[in-house]
């Protein structure tokens, strides 16, 4: 009998080992391809037509100050801004960090913590190396007093929602489950980048930058945690259902069901 080929979980759907790697190295080279295309457009000043209009594309064309749309969606993009901030993403990243720890899970806890430490260190020297001023074409909605390329909140928002994301689908056998909690971790890291633009307090590049290396980033985490996994080095995942239905019962249930049956 051919041995069965180990497979590996990508945005929640499962593909063959190698498959897998080449589909999340490939992402990983596309978003710092994308990057590097950027950063290169950003120095050169290529791009100031473009985050004009798409900056300008959110405001009153009678008054720059004013955002487009009704009162509470400027409130809603207040709030929804404040997931990306350094308060918010460090609290969850330490709740899931002692969850982790409670759960026996070592291993993984120290890869995440490794991860989103990395990153945020990462964006901070990007920051200082490109120097980009925040734009001051629209009114700032909310205070800022960091420089502006690439986005952190859109950056760390995709290394924290992304790591966090892809670690929880590990735990979940369904296909379905783990496509939708990667996708809700996907939506969140859109939704605030997004909400820096609606805001003024960051060039539409500085967003995509962000988004790019961000994600860039937890692909690399996501690869060295399967790498690690390989090796026995943090715990494994758990197994994927082959089928979209209810997930199959714990070891300790299945043979509970098990002893009942042949009790019959």
């Amino acid at each position: 009998m051919a041995p069965k080929r180990t497979r590996r979980s990508f945005l929640g759907m499962s593909f063959p080992g190698e498959m897998g790697t080449l589909l999340v190295l490939f992402a990983a080279a596309a978003a710092l391809v994308g990057f590097a295309a950027i950063a290169d457009e950003v120095l050169e000043g290529e791009t100031h037509g473009f985050d004009e209009a798409l900056l300008l594309a959110f405001r009153n064309p009678a008054d720059h100050a004013d955002p487009i749309g009704p009162a509470w969606l400027e409130i809603a993009m207040r709030d929804i801004t404040a997931l990306g901030s350094t308060s918010v993403l460090m609290l969850v990243t330490l709740i899931a960090i002692g969850f982790l720890l409670m759960a026996g899970k070592r291993g993984a806890a120290l890869l995440v913590t490794l991860s989103i430490a990395g990153g945020t260190a990462l964006s901070l020297a990007l920051k200082s190396g490109f120097d980009r001023p925040r734009p001051d074409l629209v009114a700032h909605l909310v205070d800022v007093h960091t420089l502006s390329f690439p986005s952190g909140h859109a950056m760390l928002t995709a290394v924290t929602f992304l790591t966090l994301g892809a670690l929880l689908a590990r735990t979940q056998r369904s296909r379905r489950l783990r496509a939708y909690i990667v996708g809700i971790a996907l939506f969140l890291t859109l939704l605030v980048g997004s909400s820096r633009v609606y805001l003024g307090v960051h060039w539409p590049t500085d967003v995509l930058a962000g988004w790019c290396v961000g994600s860039a980033w937890a692909l690399i985490c996501w690869m060295l945690a399967l790498w690690l996994q390989r090796r026995g080095e943090i715990e494994p995942e758990t197994g994927t259902a082959d089928n979209e239905g209810p997930t199959a019962l714990p070891p300790d249930e299945a043979t509970d069901a098990r002893t009942r049956t042949s009790a019959k």
